[in-house]
């Protein structure tokens, strides 16, 4: 028997567990004390289970708190009340890795994420549930948001993971960036806000809900900021603390566009300048961005890379010198912790957009020094000294006495990442193929499809998006005397499919690609009908769904119509539409039903003269699994549109994770190409560090690391004035004395990484007529 006396002390014990967190207007305060906290989005279903515990770890040395994450609420319920949770959907295991690691945890449950995901992560079906309208006072919706929400909050209640059962989440956040588009949602929007955080608080997670870019939202929720800069953010309540969800490290990536880049320096300012500011918690957007794997990319038209010029890159790799340069202000901020929290704050204002910031408590004082003029350098007399700060910089000075940092100053290495061939193929660039071609004989000849109706469907109704593939099919009669016949005949189509692929009775006339953002537009080629019976076989693509803005689940998608064929003589033309037609639907393709990416399909396929440049076909290969352990890449270079598969399953481009693929014994690759391509030229890669390099003013230590791999030379080294960038570098008018490649040889050739303290002490003093000198280096890994 258990005396009471013991069962009392072992509640009180398993009580001890649990962490409180609460809020004020200066932090979130975590079992008592107030917090700096750094955190960045990682989002599980962009990355592997395999890659987690490594993502995060990286994260931690980083200098992160926590990890922000999005639930994508059509991943994990496809089809209504089936849910999925496996694989890289396994969240639980997501967040008790995060803890693994000693990191909290923000769970950003929404369920509407935006996140260049498709659909912003709504499911279709719950489009097209009878009298449906997303986010707002619409019963319907919020029947199954909130059923969707409690399941993810019960889930995670069941692994005691909010941190009041002793689990690693301090927040939680419901909604998502509704503030900005809620206009035209009118009074059922602000009702809807109310409705949203009244269920939050009815679940009972015992930690704080947030709202980012919601500035009415109903207390006690609290309004975020999300941007490329939020010092200036405000919150809606003097007692809740400024705090930033999505500072955007770079942006997305679409089809066509240019790689998007955010200066490493601009980053670091952006955090530095919110900090002097009075913020005590940012989070990148993204850390790690990652890869749109299977058909998760939104948009229309975002790219299967999702690389975000995050310090973590796509492939996982540290993004030098973005991931170096944000630990070092990480660092700088976490030893302030304590002043920054629970100083008082007083500024001073120099003029021409330069500042001072100064936190003091008993203990003693920090400084931001800001200069947010963007072409010219500040000079800032502060208690007896002076201090230069350069233009659009926030220089960091924990004392108030010694610079600490600079947001300008980047003393971190950058690394040149490089594309290596795949070593365990003897010829890896002459991979050998098979083909077949895509069957679409019963929809060009026959016009069959699965359903018949007498109009013109949008194609998320029809497909509930199991397929980005929807045939509209139609059968037109002409009597031999018909006056449509003998006249120029035009088949015209309004469509806003992505893409269009438009057949005749079997003949292919013609294709067209929407430009992006104007996807209504009319498709209008010249047919030659015959007497008799005529298909009309339209093939409608989708290229990742809508994502964001008012009603966004209403933008439609496929071919709407009308449809006509014009008959014109002369001045006379002659108009029949075809909208109200009796038209047959297909969803898919024959070669996607019949899986022909599974490795066991027993389909043929062909060794004999692999055509090129050839539409709707598909390719197969087989492959060894790169050497060693660097991230994978598939080179598709010479294929247009279309899908690719590793081991039968998870489509993607870009990035192949190794769990994908078999370490030991061949591979297949399954391709299907749309638009006609030359598979010829495709091959497998690895991406590793190919070179570091440093350009450090002296007083500076600067390490270089490749990332696992040994230094193996030294390519350039320098100390005085030397000029160029990364890979360009030349000497100055004034060099050291000893002889700094020889050093640096000696340091670092044979290392992982090496430490340089960058003085005359070591290299010899340069004479450069009073202008600072400066180390740069380039080393080969």
């Amino acid at each position: 028997m258990v005396s009471l006396r013991f069962l009392l002390c072992f509640l009180f014990v398993s009580n001890v567990y649990a962490t409180i967190v609460s809020h004020d207007g200066r932090a979130i305060t975590i079992d008592g004390h107030r917090r700096v906290l750094l955190s960045g989005s990682i989002h599980y279903p962009r990355s592997t289970p395999e890659m987690w515990p490594d993502l995060i770890k990286k994260s931690k040395e980083g200098g992160l708190d926590a990890i922000e994450t999005y639930v994508f609420w059509n991943a994990h319920e496809p089809t209504r009340r089936q849910y999925d949770f496996s694989g890289k959907l396994d969240l639980i295991r997501f967040l008790k890795t995060i803890q693994d690691e000693g990191l909290y945890g923000v769970l950003r449950i929404g369920p509407y994420a935006c996140a260049e995901w498709n659909y912003g992560g709504f499911p279709v079906w719950l489009h097209n549930m009878p009298g449906m309208v997303f986010r707002t006072t619409n019963k319907a919706f919020m029947d199954e948001m909130q059923n969707f929400t409690t399941m993810i909050v019960d889930m995670v209640k069941k692994e005691n993971l909010f941190a009041s059962q002793g689990g690693p989440i301090i927040l939680a956040q419901i909604e998502n960036e509704y503030g900005n588009v809620m206009g035209p949602y009118g009074e059922s929007g602000k009702a809807y806000i109310k409705w949203c955080a009244n269920m939050a608080q009815s679940l009972d997670v015992g930690v704080p809900w947030i709202m980012c870019q919601q500035n009415d939202a109903p207390q006690p929720m609290l309004n975020t900021c999300n941007g490329f800069y939020c010092d200036n953010f405000v919150p809606n309540n003097p007692n809740t603390p400024k705090m930033w969800t999505e500072n955007w490290t770079g942006w997305f990536k679409q089809w066509g566009g240019k790689n998007p880049h955010r200066t490493t320096e601009d980053v670091a300012f952006s955090v530095a300048r919110f900090f002097q500011r009075g913020g005590t918690f940012n989070n990148y957007y993204m850390y790690h961005g990652g890869t749109n794997f299977d058909r998760t990319a939104g948009g229309p038209y975002i790219t299967t890379s999702y690389d975000y010029d995050a310090p973590l890159d796509e492939y996982g790799n540290l993004n030098q010198p973005k991931y170096g340069h944000l630990k070092q202000l990480h660092d700088v901020l976490h030893s302030m912790e304590r002043t920054l929290t629970y100083g008082n704050i007083s500024t001073i204002d120099f003029g021409n957009s330069a500042s001072a910031t100064i936190y003091k408590t008993e203990e003693g004082s920090s400084c931001f020094f800001g200069n947010g003029n963007e072409k010219s350098d500040a000079t800032i007399s502060f208690q007896g000294e002076s201090y230069v700060v350069p233009a659009w910089s926030v220089t960091i000075l924990p004392d108030c006495k010694n610079e600490a940092y600079n947001t300008a100053k980047i003393t971190t290495q950058t690394s040149m990442m490089v594309k290596k061939p795949n070593e365990a193929e003897d010829t890896p660039s002459t991979l050998k193929w098979s083909w077949r071609p895509e069957n679409m004989d019963n929809f060009l000849l026959k016009g069959k499809g699965e359903s018949t109706q007498t109009q013109l469907f949008d194609q998320k109704v029809v497909t509930n998006d199991q397929s980005d593939y929807l045939w509209y099919m139609t059968t037109v009669k002409f009597k031999k005397r018909d006056p449509f016949l003998g006249k120029n005949m035009s088949l015209r189509v309004n469509s806003t499919a992505h893409v269009l692929h438009a057949f005749v009775n079997g003949k292919h006339i013609g294709s067209q690609h929407a430009e992006n953002d104007k996807f209504n537009y009319v498709f209008e080629k010249d047919v030659k009908f015959k007497s008799g019976r005529n298909v009309i076989a339209l093939l409608s693509i989708t290229v990742g769904l809508a994502n964001y803005g008012a009603f966004f689940e209403s933008k439609p998608a496929g071919i709407t119509g009308p449809i006509f064929i014009t008959g014109r003589n002369g001045d006379e033309t002659i108009v029949k539409d075809l909208s109200a037609h009796k038209w047959s639907y297909k969803t898919g393709l024959i070669g996607f039903e019949s899986q022909l990416f599974r490795t066991e399909s027993m389909s043929k396929w062909s060794v004999e003269s692999v055509p090129f440049n050839r539409t709707m076909t598909w390719y197969k290969t087989t492959f060894k699994s790169p050497l060693g352990n660097d991230p994978v890449v598939v080179d598709l270079m010479g294929l247009g549109k279309g899908t690719a598969w590793v081991l039968q399953s998870n489509m993607l481009r870009y990035h192949v994770p190794r769990s994908f693929l078999n370490a030991e014994g061949d591979n297949t690759l399954v391709l299907f190409e749309e638009m006609g391509g030359n598979p010829s030229l495709v091959s497998f890669q690895t991406t590793r560090v190919g070179s570091v390099c440093a350009n450090v003013y002296e007083k500076n230590i600067i390490e270089l690391s490749c990332d696992r791999k040994s230094i193996s030379a030294i390519k350039f080294a320098s100390f005085g004035n030397p000029d160029g960038n990364c890979g360009s570098f030349v000497k100055g008018t004034c060099e050291s004395s000893n002889n700094t490649v020889d050093i640096l040889t000696q340091e670092c050739v044979g290392k992982e990484k090496c430490s340089i303290d960058v003085s005359t002490e070591k290299f010899g003093a340069p004479d450069c007529t009073g202008a600072a000198r400066r180390l740069a280096v380039e080393a080969i890994c």
